[in-house]
């Protein structure tokens, strides 16, 4: 039952909250507003707004409380004081100033999620004589209640930080398992089994579409947007219904999850194969990748790990561009290891695990870093990285600057009240309120602006000590963190023939000692960093 305020000319349409019908002379005269959120935008879809409301109105009701408005949060984050509702909430409690006495939250978590925030909205709420009132949690505002609320308040920020944790961890633990646990591409989509456990299978309907487009330009006798024509015509659609567009379409293309491997970018998990059916096979996968780069020197960025191959489709047949593939020969009296080009048309390469080993780690040995490239690249580290300091602390500058301006505004416009009489009360206090809510919400953003600390000389140190130590450090680590090294040695792939290794980009801060190889390994390097040719 929902309970009526008293007719009041102050009583108007929330501007985003939700309005509430007027209650009646006979409910009680303790009125309150009611603040609800969600941290998503997809959280609006599922009835948690509605949830909390319906929670937060029957605590008003068991606890006679009159509700004036609700303050409805769609899709915002407690971590930024950049909340409209919240600001219409704090605008309207010192609009309505002696009227409001109370907040009431679902939990506290839903008012802030950190301890400083938490507090800065408490002592402003306080200010203007309004309490607040968790549906979900005991506080009181005796001492013993005061020290509940800090305490679930610190709580809702150590939730918050060990939630995106845990669920980072989970999802990591759920790929190395060959689980996906995100939103599967077009072409599969998600059921459940008989223990109703989320499993991927390949769509009916779109499943063979996207398996005919890679086999397609797999071919290279098709362009991508002929393929992409082709697929559209037969009824290839996003899930939205949509055609899929050409950006979409090369997403598609390099996707590893269609050849049955899970892989995210950045989080440091090696290639792990799937749990579910893949809908093309490696071979077609990795032809397509060739397509894209042009049939040039193209390794797939997500190689495949095999730890008596570390090699095995990073290296290119010189020939014909075919990634190497590794296996074990069975002679007389035992097998060997052996690399070789998997084209059965070429074979041009096929040599001994070891011997093509060394002439790698010889041909790392020969990568020397060159003094004005090892000085170019700390400058550019160390003046990208004051110049986010510099953003920083600019940022938080200027609003400490509007924080001082603001506690100026206060105190003269305490003299002007106290000391010159030049203002009455009423005029006093409504812009004392509005300045004490300013000062408040800048003070918030003063806190979230602030900028990690790094320490970025010992970062350098490192990454010097890597560049200077390639071929050593190769030697010595883990087959997956060979991978790892050479990817960033060579983001594309080398290639080996009888004259040696060569490769079309290496990494920008390398150039090569020796004029016959740098002619064939050009330089690529990224936009904003061109330094001047290698010798």
């Amino acid at each position: 039952m929902v309970v009526a305020d008293p007719p009041c000319t102050d009583f108007e349409p929330p501007r985003g909250g939700l309005a509430v019908k007027q209650p009646s002379d006979t409910m009680p005269s303790v009125q309150v507003v009611v603040y609800v959120r969600v941290s998503t935008k997809e959280q609006i879809q599922n009835l948690s707004l509605d949830t909390q409301e319906k929670s937060c109105r029957d605590y008003c009701e068991r606890e006679r409380l009159a509700i004036r408005r609700v303050f409805a949060e769609r899709g915002e984050s407690a971590k930024t004081a950049d909340r409209p509702e919240l600001k219409r909430l704090l605008t309207y409690c010192r609009e309505h100033k002696g009227t409001v006495k109370c907040v009431v939250v679902y939990r506290l978590d839903r008012l802030a999620r950190n301890s400083h925030d938490h507090a800065v909205l408490r002592a402003r709420l306080l200010s203007l004589g309004v309490t607040l009132k968790s549906v979900s949690e005991p506080i009181q505002d005796d001492s013993t209640g005061k020290f509940v609320e800090s305490m679930f308040a610190a709580i809702a920020q150590l939730d918050n930080d060990v939630r995106a944790d845990r669920t980072k961890d989970g999802m990591k633990a759920a790929i190395k398992a060959g689980r996906w646990p995100f939103q599967v591409p077009v072409g599969y989509r998600k059921t459940q089994d008989l223990s109703r456990t989320s499993r991927i299978e390949i769509d009916p309907e779109s499943g063979p579409l996207i398996r005919d487009a890679f086999e397609r330009y797999a071919s290279g006798l098709h362009t991508k947007r002929a393929v992409l024509k082709y697929v559209t015509d037969r009824g290839l659609r996003t899930r939205a219904g949509k055609p899929v567009s050409p950006q979409t379409f090369q997403q598609m293309l390099v996707n590893s999850i269609y050849a049955g491997w899970l892989f995210v970018d950045g989080w440091e998990i090696d290639r792990v194969r799937g749990d579910f059916e893949a809908l093309v096979s490696d071979e077609v996968f990795d032809q397509v990748q060739a397509v894209l780069k042009g049939k040039g020197l193209s390794a797939t960025t997500h190689q495949r790990c095999h730890p008596d191959f570390p090699l095995r489709h990073f290296v290119r047949c010189g020939a014909c561009m075919t990634p190497l593939t590794g296996s074990w020969s069975k002679g007389r009296s035992k097998s060997y290891p052996y690399y070789r080009c998997r084209d059965s048309r070429c074979r041009a390469i096929n040599m001994r695990k070891a011997d093509l080993e060394n002439r790698f780690t010889d041909y790392l040995r020969r990568l020397t870093p060159k003094t004005e490239y090892l000085s170019l690249f700390r400058e550019i580290v160390l003046d990208t990285w004051h110049r986010k300091q510099a953003e920083a602390t600019g940022t938080a500058r200027r609003l400490q600057r509007r924080l001082d301006d603001r506690q100026r505004r206060k105190d003269r416009l305490v003299e002007a009240f106290v000391h010159e009489r030049a203002i009455d009360r009423e005029t006093y206090q409504e812009q004392l309120d509005k300045i004490a809510e300013e000062i408040a919400l800048t003070d918030m953003a003063l806190h979230d602006a602030k900028l990690d600390e790094l320490d970025v000389e010992a970062v350098l140190g490192f990454a010097e000590h890597l560049m200077l130590e390639a071929a050593r450090l190769w030697d010595e680590i883990s087959p997956d963190q060979k991978q790892r090294l050479q990817s960033v040695l060579f983001p594309e792939g080398v290639w080996y023939s009888e004259e040696g290794f060569g490769t079309a980009a290496t990494s920008p801060i390398y150039s090569l000692s020796e004029p016959g190889e740098a002619s064939k390994a050009r330089m690529a390097s990224p936009a904003g960093f061109e330094p001047a040719s290698p010798a």
